[in-house]
């Protein structure tokens, strides 16, 4: 996707996601008085069409920014990490940083870290867009920012918890030729390690972001 209008078009019309169509939607919209008046506010008057929907979207999401967790307060310096998250901070450095870069804790790459292919899905992942077989079971490095709010996690969600997401590192790897060379052994860790890289993930959650009452339904 080249812009931001395009992604949330794309969201609207896959089947698999929202399955609607843009015409739909705005003639959904036009039906309900609130609309009329918002798209007044914003615009000078209250028509409503594809062009004004999406651009209202990108805007939305354009300040849809977390960057107040702890994590971001102890790198401004207005905080410190407990003992506990310190060391979570160090493992995460240490054995998790490769994909999950700082500080968006994501590289945006793709990756198969070791699924069972789910046969009710079929999702082969990054293979379906490109058609090369390399990129079977590949699928986009998520951001860990407010992953404790995020489950259920990876692109099926399969997996309920933080702590079941590190067990899949630490002992259900599946290897297959497309596996990522990083987790060919999947990641050593201790159960004091998971406690304690578990403390630092919570870190990442951004309650100022979360409860921003301007995201909320008015």
């Amino acid at each position: 996707m080249t812009n931001l209008e395009a992604l949330s078009l794309a969201h609207i019309n896959e089947p698999k996601e929202m399955g609607e169509n843009i015409n739909n939607v705005v003639d959904k919209l036009s039906q309900d008085a609130r609309y009329a008046e918002l798209f007044k506010a914003a615009y000078g008057d209250s028509k409503i069409n594809s062009d004004r929907i999406l651009k209202a979207l990108k805007q939305f999401i354009i300040i849809l920014v977390s960057a107040d967790s702890k994590y971001d307060k102890v790198k401004k310096g207005t905080t410190s990490f407990t003992n506990g998250e310190q060391q979570g901070y160090s493992i995460f450095l240490a054995k998790c940083n490769t994909c999950h870069k700082e500080p968006l804790f994501t590289d945006f790459s793709f990756r198969n870290i070791g699924l069972p292919l789910d046969p009710s899905l079929n999702d082969y992942g990054r293979m379906k867009v490109t058609g090369n077989t390399k990129d079977s079971l590949k699928f986009r490095v998520p951001s860990l920012r407010n992953v404790e709010l995020t489950g259920y996690y990876t692109h099926d969600g399969s997996i309920g918890s933080i702590r079941g997401m590190l067990n899949h590192y630490r002992t259900k790897v599946i290897k297959s030729s497309t596996l990522d060379p990083a987790l060919q052994n999947g990641i050593s860790l201790t159960d004091a390690e998971a406690d304690a890289l578990i403390l630092f993930l919570k870190t990442l959650t951004d309650t100022s972001f979360i409860k921003n009452p301007r995201f909320s339904q008015p």
